[in-house]
């Protein structure tokens, strides 16, 4: 649970430390104190932050739809729905996007504990060439 809360906190999920985002969607190729390389030595890595960020905004939409169908049956504004929920699903993938990320970095860090060789390779700049490979678990 700490790692989640320092993810919704946008830090780093490993240490707790600030700055690990450059801009606002935008990650820092390492966490600033423990070094951890925040695409943890993957190029596709944050495939599962898109996914998770568009579930998250496919559950606000449905929630939000239904709140507002039920408020107002039998009379539901129905071109309100179709607008509002458009601007509500572009906003909500702009401003949950950097949560997802963070939230993805310390999912994989629960279910895949860092290792204390794996975090020296990241502090170092390995890399994925066969003379420097990424140490398993």
């Amino acid at each position: 649970m700490k790692m989640l809360l320092r993810a919704l906190l946008r830090r780093c999920p490993n240490c707790g430390s600030r700055g690990i985002f450059a801009g606002y969607v935008a990650l820092r190729e390492r966490c600033p104190q423990c070094g951890l390389r925040l695409h943890r030595g993957e190029s596709d890595y944050f495939i599962g932050a898109y996914l998770l960020n568009l579930v998250a905004v496919e559950l606000l939409f449905a929630a939000v739809l239904g709140v507002i169908f039920v408020a107002t049956y039998p009379d539901t504004p129905w071109a309100l729905l179709q607008w509002g929920g458009l601007v509500l699903m572009l906003a909500g993938a702009v401003l949950c996007y950097p949560f997802s990320k963070a939230i993805w970095l310390a999912a994989d860090l629960i279910f895949r504990p860092i290792s204390p060789e794996e975090l020296a390779w990241h502090r170092r700049g390995g890399t994925m060439d066969e003379r420097d490979e990424l140490p398993h678990l």
